[in-house]
């Protein structure tokens, strides 16, 4: 496996030694992204994303704070795998994922605002209107407040088109 994904990687940086040994040489010096009728696009198989970084979503509205999911207790949901502490909490967010699920895809807010995608920790986070939003880091979070939310929420469905996958709201 590790060979191939080398190999895979070779191709994606530029780095590897020539074309596909299957493909012929019209085939090679084409434009990479152009579709030949018959041809066959070799993929990598689908892959979920770990949801929160394993952390459980349900476990943000309980006393105590977030706390590390266990694979035992997992289920995907739009493309992501949620885990969860306990078979309750995973039954919780089954039955109501977007209560549980942070909002704006779980990028910061601050950045939101900003017109950019910004990664945030799960573990600095806010809860504003009872909605759970995750921010980059400590000062960030410093601004978390209803009118930040608002006008995150506001940008985001004109960002959310800048994700590969569908992200939780």
């Amino acid at each position: 496996m590790a060979p191939a994904l080398a190999l895979f990687a070779g191709f994606v940086l530029g780095t590897a030694p020539g074309p596909l040994p299957s493909a012929s040489r019209a085939e090679a010096q084409g434009p990479p992204d152009a579709v030949r009728p018959g041809a066959r696009r070799d993929t990598l198989p689908a892959a979920d994303l770990l949801a929160l970084r394993g952390f459980d979503a349900v476990s943000y509205f309980l006393p105590g704070g977030p706390t590390s999911g266990r694979a035992a207790y997992e289920l995907s949901w739009r493309g992501r795998v949620w885990r969860f502490a306990s078979a309750a909490n995973r039954e919780a967010f089954r039955r109501d994922p977007e209560t549980y699920a942070p909002r704006l895809g779980g990028y910061d807010p601050v950045g939101m605002v900003e017109g950019r995608l910004v990664d945030a920790d799960p573990l600095v986070f806010a809860l504003i209107g009872e909605r759970l939003y995750l921010f980059r880091d400590p000062e960030r979070r410093a601004l978390a407040g209803p009118d930040l939310a608002g006008r995150a929420e506001a940008r985001w469905p004109d960002l959310r088109t800048l994700t590969e996958a569908t992200a939780p709201d």
